[in-house]
């Protein structure tokens, strides 16, 4: 099982994200992949078995994931600064990998129904939505 979590600009919520998926002991390749270095070198440092940066590494690995993670806006062409291309949104959202999307109100994405919760408690859902994902493929069932 290949788990991707995608991060730009420094990289801190990926670095997070990586770090609990790390300590969860999933039976799963995690790679970080970042969209510049400083947010691959924190999704590094958060523990990820394997990290690569940039547009082609995002389109890339999200076509081999069974997994990917990020902030929501990696779905969202231009967000963080420009630096979710138009290519890598598309890679993302078109892949056949469950999504585990942090619902952050920012990059001007505002999701309702979701109330503004701390950074920490979005973070520990995903982690949690992640390691149900990967028990329901190991059962052999869909979450």
């Amino acid at each position: 099982m290949i788990i991707v979590v995608v991060d730009g600009q420094g990289g801190g919520l990926g670095k997070i994200l990586m770090e609990k998926l790390t300590a969860a002991g999933l039976d799963a390749e995690l790679l970080g992949i970042g969209t510049n270095a400083a947010a691959t070198a924190a999704l590094s440092k958060g523990g990820a078995h394997q990290v690569a940066t940039g547009e082609n590494a995002v389109i890339y690995n999200a076509g081999r994931a069974d997994i990917v993670v990020g902030g929501i806006g990696i779905l969202c062409a231009n967000a963080m600064m420009g630096e979710i291309s138009p290519a890598i949104a598309v890679a993302i959202a078109s892949c056949s990998a469950v999504k585990v999307l942090v619902p952050l109100n920012r990059c001007n994405l505002r999701v309702s129904g979701v109330p503004n919760t701390a950074l920490h408690l979005l973070v520990d859902q995903a982690v949690a939505d992640v390691i149900q994902v990967v028990s329901a493929r190991r059962a052999g069932t869909k979450a």
